[in-house]
């Protein structure tokens, strides 16, 4: 570890709670802080915020009205630190990095403002803030000085994240990431394919590559050449005890044939893909500055369908974007119908500061942007409800990842199409293993289902 972390003085003992929003790389960013305070300050991570010594909060800023709730939580952590003066306040993530000199304005008590790509400062920052008493800041943006710092990573389950790239270069006008990320920037594929050899050691069955532009990828490798994500994905599966690869989120103009070829050929790669497409209608792609148009999206994902068959598809949706009419928000319904997508994100257009479309005028209603999102998620509820009646009958590949949550005495698990499963007939030995389940109930946000097999007898 570097000297920069290693300089920390005596570990402090004491506990740490981190709250985190937003994305699955925000939960990435956030195991990874807390495995780095605990390695340098002896920071026992504890989900007590009532018991905590240090609270970090992990922001996101694509929802709505984020600063407000930031403000909002640290008006109530402010309440935590008169009772106990010695607690120390963080704030980071995408908020932080757009907002960091206004959070020090407004809340005056938060003795750390870091941005994304600087959570591997944190040990520094801690102790400046502890010597100086005054606030330590730091929204800057190293190029993967952050991965190269930070501690192994260390597995908490059968099913881990790993952060491929980050930021973003594709300047969608509704997007902040590229202001509060960066733009896009790729670890190298040795390091990524070393983190997965790790967790795999401590029993990770399913990798989940992230990034805001996953196949974006453009990893250097040892050898000068320069990998893609369907050649990362071709190295990972042949890793000892990987059998379940995903990847999220993509970009369509990014979606390579060679990725195609990847789903096509590499059984470890789950037959799902989420690929974001934000409006079936043309002209609001090109209002957005998506740089795709539906047309495009189809076409690959017809080759995805023929070169997959029965991959199960999701993507994301914005309503209500400025300048949507009736007509463009009819070819989103359509476009939904046509293209029987599972799971997928919706959401009410708002203005985010320091976007392109926030200088638009929003000339949307909020009445009609509800109604439609109302209309949009009723079709897509339905279509997930037809692709999980078809599932009935049918015998899943389960990575069992713990006890039911709403009874102990059955089993959960994913299928490869991201279906929460329960199921009877197994016990506590199964979690973190594969098992054959016969599928026998549809539920709203869920199946149930019953064991047929496990590793040891599928043989």
């Amino acid at each position: 570890m570097s000297e920069t972390i290693d300089k920390t003085e005596e570990k402090t003992k004491g506990k740490l709670f981190i709250e985190t929003w937003g994305c699955q790389m925000n939960e990435y960013d956030s195991k990874r802080m807390a495995e780095l305070l605990e390695d340098t300050h002896g920071l026992t991570l504890t989900d007590n915020v009532d018991e905590a010594d240090v609270l970090l909060m992990n922001t996101c800023s694509v929802r709505e009205k984020a600063q407000e709730k930031v403000f909002s939580r640290l008006g109530q952590w402010r309440k935590l630190k008169d009772k106990k003066p010695n607690i120390v306040i963080g704030v980071g993530g995408c908020v932080a990095s757009q907002e960091g000199k206004m959070i020090r304005e407004r809340a005056p008590y938060v003795e750390m403002i870091f941005g994304p790509q600087t959570l591997h400062r944190l040990p520094n920052l801690l102790d400046q803030s502890s010597k100086s008493k005054c606030p330590a800041i730091d929204i800057s943006f190293p190029e993967n000085e952050k991965f190269d710092l930070l501690p192994d990573s260390r597995a908490n389950g059968p099913s881990a994240y790993v952060t491929i790239m980050e930021g973003c270069s594709k300047h969608c006008k509704f997007c902040i990431v590229p202001f509060t990320r960066g733009g896009e920037i790729s670890r190298s594929f040795d390091d990524v394919i070393a983190e997965v050899y790790k967790l795999a050691e401590q029993g990770v069955r399913e990798i989940t590559f992230l990034g805001q532009n996953v196949n974006d990828y453009r990893g250097d490798m040892e050898s000068g050449d320069v990998a893609d994500l369907a050649l990362l994905i071709t190295y990972a599966a042949q890793i000892d005890g990987v059998d379940r690869i995903r990847y999220t989120t993509s970009h369509p103009l990014a979606f390579s044939d060679s990725l195609i070829e990847a789903h096509a050929n590499i059984p470890e790669l789950a037959n799902q893909l989420h690929l974001p497409v934000q409006s079936g209608s043309n002209r609001v792609l090109e209002l957005m500055n998506r740089g795709h148009n539906i047309e495009m999206f189809k076409e690959k994902m017809a080759k995805l369908r023929k070169a997959k068959p029965g991959i199960s598809i999701s993507s994301d949706f914005i309503v209500g974007y400025p300048g949507e009419t009736e007509e463009d928000f009819k070819q989103t319904l359509d476009f939904v119908a046509e293209m029987g997508l599972d799971h997928s994100y919706s959401y009410i257009y708002s203005k985010r500061p320091g976007t392109l479309a926030a200088e638009i005028e929003d000339d949307v209603p909020l009445s009609v942007k509800k109604h439609r999102l109302g209309l949009l998620q009723h079709r897509l509820r339905q279509q997930v409800a037809h692709i999980s009646r078809n599932m009935l009958g049918t015998t899943q590949n389960l990575l069992v990842t713990g006890p039911s949550k709403k009874n102990v005495m059955e089993l959960s698990g994913r299928t490869e199409n991201n279906r929460t499963v329960n199921f009877s007939g197994g016990n506590q030995s199964l979690i973190g293993k594969f098992v054959k389940v016969k599928i026998t109930e549809s539920l709203t946000n869920s199946l149930k289902g019953k064991l047929i097999s496990t590793e040891d007898t599928a043989a």
